[in-house]
């Protein structure tokens, strides 16, 4: 205690109210830590009383209201903390959906195309077979070790189900459009049971990857064994065998267009989608660009022109031949007898007539000599023959109304020869 400036100092023995009444300097030195980070921080050093300790208490004074540090540092210490636990949060989801990811499959990264597919499915209901995901499909492929081929679609693999049956895996390439050739062909087929079309026993579909899960064909598709001049096989069938599998596809088509509970056009039938199986019994496959119709529907809508070139009928190409219908399949069907046909006789060369004419002209102009010639003067081989070829002519005629259904084919292959005629038309060159 000080006097103050200029007053009498006060005598030791002076009472309190005296000092009161001469007044003093009172000196206060805030020079400390705590104080200065509170100034720093914007704040104003003091003290106040302390209600969980008790006592009086160093106290910062912010215009956010009072703090026992200094301005901000309870704001920051609160945004650190929700900082840190949100870090530790994300790592842990990256961490699960990396797990989920290996495990199953691209789990997370959808395809935007799936929202619809599923839709698609949902609609279908208990029609399609069995799911299975894209783990399930690389153990049962053992990781697409055996390539059973490779095609435009993608490439199909050899593997085994959990009760030993051997499968075709047929996996899509990674589709930007919007499924529907996938959508097609698990619906269509999962409508059909004929001996004489193949069976789909299952489908993954998960994200962007797409399988189809086939019976197993061990004799791979007819496309091996029809040129026997390319046969990756080093097997040529006979002509029994040939008419055979001619009369099992014409029955497939024929439960296709009519045995079905809702029409089913191929609109893709070639040697490479006939598949034999051990006994080289076939069975028709790839129903990608299939279309469903009504049974009571004669005439089809489609966009563009579908199937392969060579075996295409004419008025998928142009509407002036006519509408487009399940004889536009019969039309294929005729086509790729003939080819087997043509495609068989060793005595056929590149440099004999027939290979600078258009083929299905210049057996009709010969049919006699050509049936002579392929059946090595066999009697029951020459009817095989003759009907093949007659069925086959029939069957490419340019008008659609004037090919037969395929009905009328597998009479005109399992009855007589001497009832088939001709056809009159001129064919198209």
């Amino acid at each position: 205690m000080v006097g103050a400036p200029g007053g009498p100092t006060p005598a030791e023995n002076g009472s309190f109210a005296d000092v009161l009444r001469g007044g003093f300097q009172l000196v206060y030195n805030a020079n400390s830590r705590q104080c200065n980070r509170c100034e720093r921080s914007g704040g104003w050093c003091g003290y106040r009383h302390n209600q969980t300790y008790g006592g009086m208490g160093f106290t910062c004074f912010c215009d956010g209201g009072p703090t026992s540090d200094r301005c901000g540092h309870v704001k920051k210490t609160k945004m650190y903390i929700v900082a840190s636990t949100s870090c530790l949060l994300l790592l842990c989801l990256l961490t699960l959906a990396f797990f989920l990811t290996c495990k199953y499959g691209f789990l997370f990264f959808k395809s935007k195309d799936e929202p619809s597919i599923e839709s698609f499915l949902q609609k279908n209901g208990n029609l399609h077979p069995k799911r299975y995901t894209y783990a399930e499909v690389k153990r049962m492929t053992k990781s697409f070790s055996v390539k059973l081929g490779q095609g435009g679609f993608g490439a199909v693999y050899r593997g085994n189900l959990s009760d030993g049956r051997q499968v075709a895996v047929k996996m899509l390439k990674d589709s930007k459009g919007d499924g529907e050739e996938f959508m097609n062909e698990v619906a269509i087929i999962s409508r059909t049971s004929h001996v004489n079309v193949v069976m789909l026993l299952g489908f993954c579909l998960q994200g962007s990857k797409r399988s189809l899960i086939y019976e197993y064909m061990p004799n791979g598709s007819l496309e091996r064994y029809a040129f026997n001049s390319r046969s990756k096989s080093g097997y040529i069938l006979t002509w029994e065998k040939l008419f055979d599998i001619a009369i099992g596809i014409a029955r497939g088509l024929e439960y296709l267009h009519r045995g079905c509970n809702t029409r089913i056009v191929h609109f893709d039938i070639k040697p490479h989608n006939i598949l034999l199986d051990q006994d080289f019994c076939p069975k028709i496959s790839d129903f990608g660009l299939a279309k469903l119709c009504l049974n009571k529907e004669s005439a089809i809508s489609i966009v563009g022109a579908r199937g392969t070139i060579g075996y295409i009928a004419p008025e998928v190409y142009s509407k002036q031949f006519g509408t487009v219908s399940s004889k536009s399949d019969v039309y294929s069907y005729g086509m790729m007898v003939l080819e087997m046909v043509g495609a068989r006789d060793t005595n056929v060369n590149a440099n004999s007539e027939s290979s600078s004419q258009y083929f299905p002209q210049w057996i009709y102009e010969h049919l006699d000599e050509y049936c002579i010639s392929a059946s090595e003067i066999n009697g029951e081989t020459t009817e095989l023959v003759r009907k093949m070829i007659v069925v086959g002519l029939w069957c490419i005629q340019v008008i659609p109304t004037d090919r037969p259904a395929m009905t009328r084919v597998v009479e005109m292959l399992e009855g007589n020869t001497s009832s088939l005629e001709l056809p009159a038309k001129v064919l198209l060159s």
